[in-house]
């Protein structure tokens, strides 16, 4: 690893603090380095507040080091003026000669002007440092602006003999395949992303609340299948306590709540991505996906999945409904107290 890859690493490092909390921004990191000492570090930790390279410049002591110093960035320092003022023109004023970045933004807005702008203002940029990592770190950021569409999580748990529910149940409520470690670990993943999605039959079987009630952070926003209107008012999917969008094939008169949207979707074909495209007009970067087994299938009949995180329980249910069947690169394998976890990727 050289000098350069070493702080654009540490950029990596700083910008995983604020997973879960830049929505709809991108999450970055900034380091200022001088004789090979760092100097000042930041992240961007909210939309609407400082940038990474804000907070990195205004962590430095003596600011007349600046000017015989390098930046090093994991994104491209926006050129635009949005909530904050463009970060580019920041790093001009103050002197700084010498800019690394990781990768280029994909942002329309910004998509190499603000490098251009650095170049402009005579500038030495070296651009696309660990470029893979840092398209990693943000791949909501750049899935949703490339390609139109949230980034698509899907999660399961199964049995061991490769069911996702039983055949029966005897309450409204989840069954259990998993412990109570990956229960906890699934709400810091919901805490992480801008959605959450679950069929009509996962949303009558369990009465759901998809939120976060074990992990602290964000909820998401709840995205529920109920084509004509069958979960009942008093279900916690409908309370409005968290933004719920229903998708149903006609939409009723406005709930007069806020946080309770309902919009149309035509069931006739391709839900998949009619369902992408309505998450997209939402603005919302990343959706997990929770079930059940048919939502869950539509979309990796589709094609349309980026990771599937999948739990193996300890337990057996003999028969019932069966797990998705799907097929992808597994990039991370892990025991939870005993439950399995794999995480595959969808190439």
């Amino acid at each position: 690893m050289n000098i350069h890859e070493k702080y654009i690493k540490r950029c990596i490092e700083l910008a995983l603090n604020g997973l879960g909390t830049t929505y709809p921004n991108p999450m970055v990191g900034s380091v200022i380095v001088h004789n090979e000492k760092i100097i000042g570090e930041g992240w961007h930790k909210k939309a609407g507040e400082a940038h990474a390279e804000v907070n990195a410049i205004n962590s430095v002591k003596d600011e007349s080091l600046l000017k015989h110093a390098t930046i090093y960035v994991s994104l491209e320092p926006c050129s635009h003026f949005g909530k904050t003022p463009p970060c580019s023109d920041l790093i001009i004023d103050k002197g700084i000669k010498k800019v690394v970045i990781g990768t280029m933004d994909p942002f329309a807005k910004v998509a190499g002007r603000g490098i251009k702008k650095l170049m402009d203002a005579g500038c030495e940029v070296k651009l696309g440092v660990l470029e893979d990592q840092c398209k990693d770190l943000n791949k909501r950021f750049f899935t949703f602006h490339k390609e139109r569409r949230p980034y698509i999580i899907l999660k399961w748990a199964q049995t061991t003999d490769g069911y996702i529910a039983p055949e029966k149940r005897d309450e409204k409520r989840p069954v259990w395949i998993t412990n109570k470690y990956s229960g906890q670990l699934v709400h810091k993943w919901r805490s992480e992303e801008a959605a959450i999605l679950v069929g009509t039959n996962t949303a009558l079987q369990d009465n759901p609340s998809l939120n976060v009630r074990k992990w602290t952070g964000n909820n998401p926003t709840r995205i529920v299948i109920d084509k004509d209107l069958k979960i009942p008012k008093e279900y916690s999917v409908l309370d409005e306590r968290l933004k719920t969008i229903i998708l149903c094939s006609k939409t009723p008169m406005a709930s007069g709540n806020e946080n309770l949207i309902f919009e149309e979707l035509d069931f006739s074909k391709n839900i998949a991505s009619r369902i992408c495209d309505i998450l997209y007009q939402h603005e919302l970067q990343s959706v997990i996906i929770e079930g059940g087994s048919n939502t869950l299938q539509q979309f990796i009949n589709a094609g349309l999945w980026d990771e599937a995180r999948v739990f193996t329980g300890k337990s057996q249910f003999k028969k019932g409904i069966k797990s998705p069947e799907f097929s992808g690169k597994i990039i991370s394998d892990k025991d939870i107290s005993g439950d399995n976890l794999k995480i595959y990727r969808n190439d």
